[in-house]
């Protein structure tokens, strides 16, 4: 086994979390991981070096899971209903103002550019409810359309407008925890 086809594989544990957090199923997963892995390993060439292997890959995987959506576009989803929590009352007065305004996030662009970010925002994603990563995903990852994500879910677009906004604001807090705020202390 050549050292590219040992790195590809080694970051298959990653790709098939992302598949499943997106498909919901385990063999959709399973068939978009796959053909991600076969096209990285039949045309190793098509990895200029110009991003790093795992984006490399996520990048050709989106491709597989937004292929998958379409190809079960007929067959149902069933969603897990949403924690029920309602984030708005926490973070927001009745007047619609902050109960603690936000910290301040210094420099969003270098912070960006840190390895450490994605390491923490993909922790938020990952500890979002599962439909609310779910939709969050779809959107912001893999591009997919409104009318794309509520034929697949199965739900309004007002539901999903709901759904992005509360993980959005979940991901606000998570980052402003996690990043933001031990950023502002050292």
């Amino acid at each position: 086994m050549s050292d590219f086809a040992r790195q590809v594989e080694s970051l298959r544990p990653q790709l098939i979390r992302f598949a499943r957090s997106q498909l919901r199923n385990e063999a959709w997963a399973e068939d978009a991981v796959s053909d991600t892995l076969l096209a990285a390993l039949e045309k190793p060439q098509a990895f200029a070096g110009q991003s790093q292997l795992k984006t490399w890959l996520v990048g050709i995987l989106k491709h597989k899971v937004v292929d998958q959506l379409r190809k079960h576009s007929r067959e149902a989803t069933v969603l897990v209903d949403d924690d029920g929590e309602d984030i708005d009352e926490l973070l927001f007065a009745a007047d619609g103002h902050w109960r603690e305004p936000p910290a301040i996030w210094a420099s969003p662009e270098a912070s960006l550019g840190q390895r450490e970010f994605f390491d923490v925002l993909q922790a938020c994603i990952d500890h979002l409810p599962a439909v609310q990563g779910r939709v969050f995903m779809m959107r912001e990852w893999l591009d997919l359309e409104t009318d794309e994500i509520c034929k697949e879910l199965q739900i309004t677009t007002t539901n999903l407008g709901v759904l992005l906004h509360r993980a959005r604001l979940r991901l606000r807090e998570c980052l402003d925890l996690r990043w933001f705020g031990s950023a502002l202390t050292t």
